[in-house]
């Protein structure tokens, strides 16, 4: 009985040693995308690209909501979105009437180093690369 609890707290302990580890480099992740979208902004500003007001569009229409937050679209379909502080958004919403009149509260999301992971094939694209082939579209 002795063992059997001994080895269920090493499980537990290696377990919790992972999910720290987990946490650590996903946080490590998301500075670094914070400072990639950083390095975008300076750019976009120095470039005298104005910020402008973002819709979230209505996922599978050509529909779109205010949303209250003015920035960047990060990509042609206008489904990521940055803000003038560097905040992330995913700005796909599901129809509504209410949204139709009021618009829509969209929450910022921890920036990923590689958008669309998990995604089918040739839908992923490291963040660095996107924001490349951004600036390439808007001539900077």
């Amino acid at each position: 009985m002795d063992d059997q609890a001994s080895w269920r707290e090493q499980r537990r302990e290696a377990a919790a040693a992972h999910a720290e580890a987990l946490d650590r480099r996903k946080a490590a992740e998301t500075q670094q995308a914070r400072e990639l979208l950083a390095g975008f902004i300076e750019k976009l500003r120095a470039a005298g690209v104005e910020p402008q007001p973002l819709r979230a569009p209505v996922v599978g229409s050509g529909t779109s909501y205010r949303t209250g937050i003015t920035g960047w679209y990060l990509r042609r379909n206008k489904s990521l979105g940055l803000d003038t502080g560097g905040n992330f958004y995913i700005l796909g919403v599901q129809p509504g009437v209410k949204a139709r009149v009021f618009g829509v509260r969209v929450l910022p999301s921890e920036p990923p180093l590689i958008i669309g992971l998990g995604a089918r094939d040739g839908e992923s694209l490291p963040l660095k690369e996107l924001l490349r082939l951004r600036l390439e579209e808007l001539g900077l």
